[in-house]
């Protein structure tokens, strides 16, 4: 489900995935906090429409100010353990991994997701872009669905 959100002139476009990390010091005293301030924090969005006609309106987060979206959960790309991914099976991410260096971290910590939350597998998309785990686990590449209010 849609939700219409302020974020800044630079992310303002359709396809534009963020995760929300809640209230900087700065949006104190703001008269735009309610509209800024409604995502659950934590949550990866991608925006899905600009609002036409949308003023630009000034903000002491974001340099070029901030317009009106609509935005909806995204779907996580994650490696999860192998044994039981299948589509529609639920998943928890095999934990943290230290290893910045490994072209699968981005997937192992990915961006909005919790390490105790149970997520839904929307599509299993195969191997994952590293040659062997450091950590020896056995991954699979996979969609998961976005976490359920």
């Amino acid at each position: 489900m849609s939700q219409v959100t302020l974020i800044g002139d630079r992310l303002a476009s359709p396809g534009t995935e963020f995760v929300y990390e809640g209230e900087s010091s700065a949006c104190e005293g703001c008269p735009y906090r309610q509209q800024c301030l409604n995502l659950t924090e934590g949550v990866r969005y991608e925006v899905t429409d600009v609002r036409e006609n949308g003023q630009l309106l000034d903000c002491a987060v974001h340099d070029t100010g901030v317009r009106a979206v609509e935005v909806e959960p995204a779907s996580i790309t994650a490696n999860v353990a192998s044994k039981g991914a299948y589509a529609g099976s639920k998943v928890t991410l095999p934990g943290p991994c230290p290893h910045t260096e490994c072209p699968s971290h981005e997937y192992c910590v990915p961006e909005g997701a919790d390490f105790e939350t149970e997520y839904r597998i929307d599509e299993v998309r195969g191997d994952p872009p590293h040659e062997f785990c450091y950590l020896d686990r056995e991954l699979t590449l996979v969609e998961l669905a976005p976490p359920e209010s």
